[in-house]
């Protein structure tokens, strides 16, 4: 078995529980976050973690899903909602109950897409995630596109 090269159908995903979509999300984006600070030049440890503990909380990852949400496609939304409406047994008390399910949605996402092998759009939607906005409230990189 090849855990690094997945490739399921959408239908199989269909089968996977929404909170282990997000169990397997939260791994995929935390990982994606600690390669792009140690990319960016982050290598003291307590850097890293208090720079990762900030980007992967649940308020941090409600706000990266607003983001996302106008470029998802219809299936993605989907998987998406189905995250975020998926029933979960507690809230951390950092984040609200609509940023908690926000969160967990984004992480059922990530989770399929990586389950599904889809690395190019992984990488597409995190990049959009983590850029900062322009004064438009729209990713700096679609500035020169509209």
């Amino acid at each position: 078995m090849d855990c690094f090269n997945v490739s399921l159908s959408e239908q199989e995903i269909n089968k996977i529980p929404m909170l282990a979509l997000a169990h397997i999300g939260d791994g995929v984006f935390e990982l994606m976050v600690r390669s792009k600070l140690i990319l960016e030049g982050k290598t003291r440890v307590n850097d890293l973690h208090r720079a990762c503990v900030r980007i992967v909380a649940a308020t941090s990852q409600a706000k990266r899903m607003e983001k996302l949400l106008p470029y998802l496609t219809d299936s993605e939304l989907a998987i998406f909602r189905r995250g975020r409406n998926a029933k979960v047994n507690s809230v951390p008390h950092a984040a609200s109950v609509r940023e908690y399910h926000e969160a967990t949605g984004l992480e059922a996402l990530f989770g399929a897409l990586w389950l599904m092998g889809e690395r190019a759009r992984l990488n597409e939607l995190f990049s959009l995630a983590m850029e900062e906005q322009n004064e438009n409230n729209e990713p700096a990189s679609l500035k020169n596109n509209i």
